[in-house]
């Protein structure tokens, strides 16, 4: 009985190591080897390939355009935990309380992260450029209708635009973490408080916040990878524009690291750099999963 169910095990496994195996590990490390090739799209059928060693590695380094995307990426992936786990538990807080219809708001809530990526960048490029504008003329606010005030034709504003975009799709998702854990605080608990005479904020704050503290460390988490990877609203949305100095270089200011990394493979034909590239953005995300996770598990213990 025990092998067979061992066997029974197996067979359903292999398939999936086996996919693992073919679609993930492999490519993984035949991206490393090209890497440290010269690599290109160009390349004849069958030619061979010159070892270049850490030539694309140091390239990329030295990119200003690179520098750019990672800093880039850096500070939209700051501002975009911040914004998503912000509206995502004030969510969460409302429909956990005794307002009516909080399942239908919970659906609600939630639908944004059904929309694919690069149709929600297109929706939200036509809001900014036409809605908008023609709600400022409708309500005689130059600001608004001004097409010089566009917000997709400024950089700062455009990552802005991308940091609502994010939230407005991911923030229903990441709710739903909050709420199984909001769900989970015993309501004796909250009670007791109150009947000791404390506040709202004061049990949100001493009671809810300590007790849902795994989630905030697993929602960070999501959103950090979710943002670091962010690839196809930046490709609706802004594609990578507008353009900017940088280093004394002109350059896409809204290209985040995914993308640059698609441009350099497959623009600008050096596949190998992309995929180089490719290799430090997989390492930076690793250190920085780590790190993060660690300090969520430690502030988990002081609270």
């Amino acid at each position: 009985m025990k092998k067979r169910s061992q066997f029974v095990f197996w067979l359903f496994l292999i398939p999936i190591l086996f996919a693992f195996l073919m679609v993930v590990i492999i490519p993984f490390f035949l991206g490393i080897f090209y890497s440290l090739t010269n690599w290109s799209s160009s390349a004849r059928l069958g030619a061979t390939l010159d070892f270049v060693g850490l030539t694309n590695f140091i390239e990329s380094l030295k990119d200003p355009s690179f520098i750019y995307s990672f800093l880039l990426t850096c500070v939209y992936t700051t501002l975009n935990i911040l914004a998503i786990n912000a509206v995502s538990f004030g969510l969460a807080l409302l429909v956990t309380s005794a307002i009516k219809g909080r399942n239908i708001y919970r659906v609600g809530f939630f639908l944004p992260n059904l929309i694919g990526g690069l149709i929600l960048g297109y929706i939200w490029q036509f809001i900014f450029n036409n809605a908008i504008p023609t709600l400022g003329e409708v309500l005689k606010l130059p600001f608004l209708s001004n097409p010089k005030n566009l917000i997709l034709a400024s950089r700062n504003a455009s990552v802005v635009a991308l940091v609502i975009v994010g939230t407005w799709q991911y923030a229903g998702y990441i709710m739903m973490i909050y709420v199984a854990a909001l769900e989970s605080v015993p309501v004796e608990l909250l009670e007791a408080a109150r009947i000791d005479g404390a506040s709202g904020l004061q049990r949100l704050r001493n009671i809810t916040i300590p007790m849902v503290a795994q989630a905030f460390t697993i929602t960070v988490f999501l959103t950090l990878v979710n943002s670091f990877k962010q690839f196809d609203v930046n490709v609706s949305l802004t594609a990578g524009g507008p353009s900017t100095i940088f280093m004394g270089k002109p350059m896409n200011g809204t290209e985040l690291l995914a993308l640059d990394i698609y441009n350099t493979a497959f623009v600008s034909n050096n596949l190998a750099q992309g995929q180089a590239r490719a290799f430090l953005f997989f390492v930076v995300l690793v250190l920085i999963s780590v790190v993060q996770v660690r300090a969520g598990k430690k502030r988990e213990v002081e609270l």
